[in-house]
């Protein structure tokens, strides 16, 4: 029996493994660097197997003899890229641990026709002098949301007149009267908010209602963002219930702003109490204070049109006279990652004019998205959008796929069967709206649902489905049409292996 330094010593050098016919083409491929520290990888674990007694001499010979795939292995691995396309089998539509929402044809064709060459991005094609790359989605937002301007005398519930910019003042310079609507973009709607605060409320306090100190996604809080703005956080109310007079008396000198924070990833229900948004601005007009609303998801599309009715949108709060809305743009909106300010023009260019708004203003590719899924909009082609497409898939739209994806895997290794299930909304939106389907529950012969699960998700592509009840289930709303052949292969191949 050989003894570990015997073993040790099987092991080639690194100079003769690239001297080795098979390796050398992988050199010829991929380069010196790539390939040798592939080598040094692939070595490295035998050496570790072996120093923890996991190898002897009859598995390394079986070891050795496989090593040139192994360095080719490893080195498909470390070249390939670890960001990759998945299929969603899920039914959440904005999953954000998968992307949130997926861009329209035409904003990936015109991310690729100004990646690939040089754009008036930041140049003004008329005078020939620099520009401002705001002016390719404000112009389209003013558009949208021109509608919601000041002064046009909207109604809120029961024909009451909604409180407009028309009282907003000029003595402190933070509003103006009659003024028109404007939109920036950050990064995203965390930044939005900061922006927003540092600019209007720095050094000063900002009053919102307990029940509204969210925590979104990777554990980041409101509470947390308003401090790094420099604005001093003050809370009225309970988690439960706040009134317009909780407001009314934190109001003092030190007061900057009113902000409300849109509830989009929970629901209090119960015992609650929560002013309504008019009541908010006419509190903010009477003591000359903007009145800033987090919207989170920030819809453009009516969402009333497909049974979602607790989810304001963009619109609804400019419409109401908030001074500027923060939203995102990769949620319900159906875009790219960013975060839009929209609201009275005047505040808009103050934050513009923050240093800030350059370290967090966004590149090329997101204005090349967002101009093209804003320009879905104008032309009311919403089924152009995949987010708001799903979202208007009808059950029985679903059923019929489903039905005919069960037809062609049902065997002797799986079975498959239709249920009744939903479909969520995701990305913290409309936490307690959901979407009827039809979902495919599958089980196999040889696996339990958890290992099917797993060995989907080592697919290529990698699928990512529920797990319920000890079934995979698929939920075809979030699988494009075009996918329901690739799943179906995988799907036979992941329960024969």
């Amino acid at each position: 029996m050989k003894t570990q330094s015997n073993l040790f010593r099987e092991l080639p050098a690194i100079d003769e493994l690239l001297r080795e016919p098979e390796v050398a083409e992988l050199l010829a491929q991929d380069g010196q660097s790539a390939t040798t520290d592939a080598c040094r990888v692939v070595l490295a674990r035998l050496r570790n197997e072996i120093a923890a007694d996991s190898l002897d001499a009859a598995k390394l010979r079986l070891a050795l003899a496989g090593l040139h795939n192994a360095i080719r292995s490893e080195l498909r691995s470390s070249l390939g890229y670890s960001l990759r396309p998945v299929i969603n089998a899920t039914g959440v539509i904005l999953h954000t641990n998968l992307g949130r929402a997926p861009l329209a044809q035409s904003a990936i064709d015109h991310i690729r026709e100004t990646a690939a060459t040089y754009s008036n991005l930041e140049f003004d094609l008329e005078s020939g002098e620099r520009g401002k790359r705001d002016v390719h989605v404000d112009r389209l937002f003013r558009k949208l949301l021109s509608q919601q301007q000041v002064g046009q005398g909207p109604t809120g519930q029961a024909g009451m007149p909604v409180p407009t910019q028309a009282a907003e003042f000029a003595a402190t310079g933070a509003l103006a009267p009659h003024s028109p609507i404007s939109t920036i973009v950050v990064n995203n709607n965390a930044a939005a908010v900061l922006l927003a605060l540092n600019t209007l409320a720095e050094h000063g306090e900002v009053i919102v209602s307990r029940g509204e100190l969210v925590e979104v996604g990777g554990s980041f809080r409101i509470p947390d963002v308003m401090a790094k703005s420099g604005a001093t956080l003050r809370e009225v109310g309970t988690t439960n219930r706040t009134r317009i007079s909780d407001y009314e008396r934190a109001i003092n000198e030190h007061t900057k702003l009113l902000l409300r924070v849109h509830r989009s990833n929970f629901e209090i229900t119960g015992f609650t109490e929560q002013p309504d948004i008019r009541e908010l601005v006419e509190l903010a007009a009477k003591h000359k204070l903007p009145l800033v609303e987090d919207l989170g998801s920030g819809a453009l599309f009516d969402l009333r049109t497909i049974g979602i009715n607790n989810e304001p949108s963009v619109i609804d709060s400019l419409r109401a006279g908030v001074h500027v809305v923060t939203y995102s743009g990769d949620k319900l909106l159906g875009g790219p990652q960013a975060g839009l300010i929209s609201g009275s023009e005047n505040l808009v260019q103050k934050m513009r004019g923050n240093s800030l708004f350059r370290a967090l203003r966004v590149d090329k590719l997101t204005y090349a998205a967002l101009e093209a899924t804003l320009l879905a909009y104008v032309k009311r082609d919403h089924g152009a959008i995949p987010a708001l497409r799903m979202m208007q898939l009808s059950k029985a739209e679903l059923s019929r796929r489903a039905e005919n994806l069960v037809s062609q895997i049902n065997s002797s290794e799986i079975k498959a069967n239709l249920v009744d299930g939903e479909s969520l909304i995701g990305g913290g939106s409309a936490p307690s709206s959901v979407l009827p389907t039809r979902l495919i529950a599958i089980t196999a012969k040889n696996f339990s649902a958890n290992e099917l699960a797993a060995r989907l998700r080592r697919s290529d592509p990698p699928v990512i489905a529920r797990v319920e009840d000890g079934r995979v289930m698929f939920d075809l709303r979030t699988v494009f049409p075009a996918q329901d052949e690739v799943l179906q292969q995988i799907l036979v191949r992941a329960a024969d292996s």
